[in-house]
């Protein structure tokens, strides 16, 4: 497994982690080990949030005597962005996954409560040592030059943004943003929600032409693309170990720079949208 700098923090993180948005909806065992079998793998960046339900429980079961190997990111509400709140949903998350401390904590998405208030709680929290670093989701660039102005340089970890083939909004402006300023890009929903490529399509026939050269699956062929350059990383869900094992081999498979030019040209990026997309 490919392991790359994630943002600020120094650490060394899976360039491939384990997403788990839904995880709780399924058969709970399975969940288990499918986390466990990605652990195995060197998935050891495990993502979550408040509002994924029991995934922190289901989490919580899968690291259970193997936390010090996991780089685990949870998220806050924006309706409960205040400091005060923020702190107190940050305990919430570390009594269900029954660890002391978090990764990275991120804010999920902007809401009405200032910045500086969120921020001035993630500090507290880093101070306390109840998170070891933080970062942000779905922020376009200008949200993040409103981050940057309240927390200054070398403070935004990441920012977990929706990214997959056929939605490469955040390569207009997000991606060059966070190159510049050292930030981690978390690709979430990698393979899209429920539009992975037809293999009937043209776009489709060439991800199994490329997948049939390296003898992979072409969802790996489409993660290897997602994490082409040194910051990226991307965050695919498994609810069985195959699954599981599926994901984790695409960070070992590396595309050519003819194979990444025919994908781009396969799946353009579009013109740039008015609003980040997000799910």
């Amino acid at each position: 497994m490919r392991q790359k700098e994630f943002g600020s923090t120094g650490k060394q993180v899976s360039a491939i982690g384990q997403g788990t948005w839904y995880i709780d909806r399924g058969d709970r065992r399975s969940a288990v080990a499918a986390l466990r079998r990605g652990i195995d793998l060197g998935m050891s960046h495990i993502d979550t949030a408040e509002m994924y339900g029991d995934a922190e429980l289901v989490i919580a079961e899968a690291i259970a005597g193997q936390r010090d190997e996991i780089f685990l990111v949870s998220k806050v509400l924006p309706s409960n962005a205040s400091r005060r709140d923020t702190i107190a949903a940050c305990e919430r998350s570390l009594a269900r996954l029954k660890t002391d401390r978090l990764d990275c904590y991120l804010l999920h998405w902007r809401g009405s409560y200032l910045l500086a208030e969120t921020v001035a709680a993630f500090e507290q929290l880093v101070d306390a040592g109840k998170i070891r670093s933080w970062g942000v989701s779905n922020f376009d660039a200008d949200d993040l030059d409103e981050m940057l102005a309240v927390a200054g340089d070398g403070r935004i970890a990441c920012n977990q943004v929706l990214y997959h083939l056929q939605e490469r909004a955040i390569e207009h402006a997000v991606i060059p943003w966070c190159a510049k300023h050292g930030v981690a890009v978390v690709a979430y929903s990698p393979f899209g929600h429920s539009e992975f490529p037809d293999p009937r399509s043209k776009g489709g026939e060439l991800l199994q032409m490329i997948a049939k050269r390296h003898g992979a699956s072409p969802r790996q062929v489409a993660l290897s693309f997602l994490i082409r350059e040194p910051r990226l990383f991307a965050i695919p869900k498994a609810s069985t170990p195959e699954h599981a094992a599926d994901n984790a081999a695409a960070g070992e498979l590396v595309l050519g720079i003819e194979e990444n030019a025919a994908l781009d040209k396969a799946f353009p990026r579009g013109p740039r949208p008015r609003s980040l997309p997000m799910l």
